[in-house]
């Protein structure tokens, strides 16, 4: 079973879904967790969940498009071992009609929150000689997505952060990963689908983009996320990982 006991895990966006889910996991799993949140009181619901079930939490009110308010956080807490920069928005439309204001409001949560958030924590880490950075990015960063061009946009831009950032400090004992998560039923994604005229039909579209005809749960990704945080990944850094059920695999039949 893999541990973190002792590590500080600090997790962006951590007030819902699989934010959330890593936050609880890594606890679990002996971390000391920092719920990094812009939402108050879904961070202090995440970080009751943790000390419920015996975990270590605290709540850290951030804006992760805000480089001051994040160097302010990073202050507060520098003693971060592992960053989970997680943060982020969709948006849905193609080039032409995505506004520019929408396209920046996507850009400032989903690649300059990243950017922002590593620009914090990564000097401390650097300094000490260590640490774990796992972003997350999207199999919308590893191929286009159709009506998702803003969105598809900026989980590339995370995937050229973390390649880019890992070999800079491949040897300086801090690793840089990603996830490229598939569709994941999140809470997020089952209301989506209830406002569906068919909302059976809608989750069954959905799965079926997926090899195996199914989504993925929040789980499944805080697992991979887990042992890209781990020393079980001591050789692994500018990955970016697949969490999708074979969706990037290659063409496959729907079901």
């Amino acid at each position: 079973m893999i541990r973190l006991d002792g590590k500080t895990a600090l997790v962006t966006g951590a007030g819902s879904g699989i934010g959330q889910c890593i936050a609880e996991t890594f606890a679990r799993a002996g971390a000391r967790v920092l719920v990094a949140e812009l939402r108050a009181e879904a961070g202090e619901t995440t970080v009751a969940r943790i000390r419920e079930t015996g975990g270590q939490a605290e709540a850290v009110a951030v804006d992760v498009t805000s480089e001051a308010d994040l160097e302010a956080a990073a202050a507060r807490h520098p003693g971060v071992d592992i960053l989970v920069c997680n943060a982020g928005i969709g948006h849905v439309g193609t080039i032409l009609t995505t506004s520019g204001a929408d396209f920046d409001r996507v850009m400032a949560v989903n690649v300059r929150g990243v950017f922002n958030t590593m620009k914090a924590w990564l000097p401390g880490m650097v300094a000490r000689g260590s640490g774990a950075v796992v972003n997350l990015a999207s199999t919308a960063g590893l191929e286009g997505l159709v009506d998702r061009f803003a969105y598809s946009v900026s989980k590339h831009a995370v995937v050229g952060i973390t390649r880019s950032a890992a070999l800079d400090h491949a040897r300086s004992g801090v690793r840089i990963n990603c996830l490229c998560p598939g569709r994941i039923e999140t809470p997020f994604v089952r209301a989506r689908i209830a406002e569906y005229p068919d909302p059976v039909a809608a989750a069954r579209e959905m799965a079926s983009t997926q090899a195996m005809g199914r989504m993925g749960q929040p789980q499944e990704v805080a697992n991979a996320a887990l042992f890209l945080a781990s020393e079980s990944a001591a050789f692994l850094t500018g990955v970016a990982l697949p969490v999708d059920g074979g969706w990037t695999a290659g063409m496959f039949p729907k079901a």
